[in-house]
């Protein structure tokens, strides 16, 4: 048992930070921008709550954070009132936010300073991988920090691994971003084809699931893909952060990555017509 701060209850931090209490059996505190949130968290978990980044890290082991760019994450991180400036030396900051390779190594820096870890480690999963407790986690960092916080992190994640050095958990999880964009338009051409071509849609992904069409998304997407319903899962809104990152880091790495930047073009077209809120399947609905 340690004791953990997580910074940042959205959708993913709130039921990973109750994992940390219940499962881990952690003595956790809790920050967010809404105070309200962090009370709410509290009441139904037990633990403390922290006015500030800084008041929630000191004297903690681990201090986790989930938030939404790399703009939240230097907000919660740096400055008086910054995690940063309360974390003991030889704790350990573990990073899930989906954010850029370059603020992870900058963040690393940071910490190296202070004389505590940095793990940069983005999930897979989703909010309903959040609550179930079963997500994938991507890890960048000293193998030491890693091997100290991969235990209380296995009370949220049904895998976890190092990739490398600060920076490569956030790597990792754009080549994640960009496998499932090329994988959700396929599906949502697939699906549009089969209708148009006078087949039973259902009926297709019966069969072709069986065989090497396979995939998560196919398995978890098409049924409500097929009755229209977007109102769950990943927002378009947040795909096109991730896959920004992801054509951002192309741009310095050289990587070619066409059909990721025309899939994002086509969320543009998802968002333009209101739908930036709508689970990441909604890219049929262009079809």
């Amino acid at each position: 048992m340690s004791k953990v701060a997580f910074l940042g209850l959205g959708v993913m931090g709130f039921p990973i930070a109750g994992h940390l209490k219940v499962r881990g059996g952690h003595e956790v505190v809790v920050y967010n921008r809404t105070a309200a949130t962090a009370a709410k968290w509290v009441a139904k978990f037990g633990g403390a709550s922290a006015p500030t980044p800084r008041a929630a890290a000191a004297g903690c082991d681990i201090v986790f954070a989930c938030v939404g760019n790399d703009s939240d994450l230097r907000a919660v991180t740096l400055g008086e009132d910054g995690a940063f400036a309360g974390m003991l030396p030889g704790a350990v900051f573990v990073d899930h936010t989906t954010a850029s390779a370059n603020v992870a190594r900058e963040l690393n820096r940071q910490a190296r300073q202070g004389r505590f870890g940095f793990i940069d480690a983005p999930v897979s999963g989703g909010q309903a991988g959040a609550e179930s407790g079963q997500l994938t986690v991507m890890c960048g960092g000293d193998s030491e920090d890693y091997v100290r916080v991969e235990p209380a992190i296995s009370a949220y994640a049904r895998f976890c691994c190092l990739m490398g050095p600060p920076g490569a958990g956030q790597l990792t999880k754009m080549v994640n971003q960009i496998c499932i964009a090329g994988l959700v338009q396929a599906l949502s051409e697939g699906l549009r084809f089969a209708k148009a071509a006078g087949l039973d849609q259902q009926l297709v992904v019966d069969v072709i699931s069986k065989g090497a069409a396979q995939s998560w998304q196919m398995d978890n997407r098409h049924k409500t893909m097929i009755a229209g319903e977007f109102n769950f899962g990943f927002a378009v809104e947040w795909m096109r952060k991730d896959l920004a990152i992801c054509l951002d880091e192309a741009r310095r790495n050289g990587a070619s990555l066409p059909v990721t930047a025309l899939v994002d073009q086509f969320y543009g077209e998802v968002q333009a017509k209101g739908g930036g809120r709508w689970d990441t399947s909604s890219l049929i609905t262009r079809l």
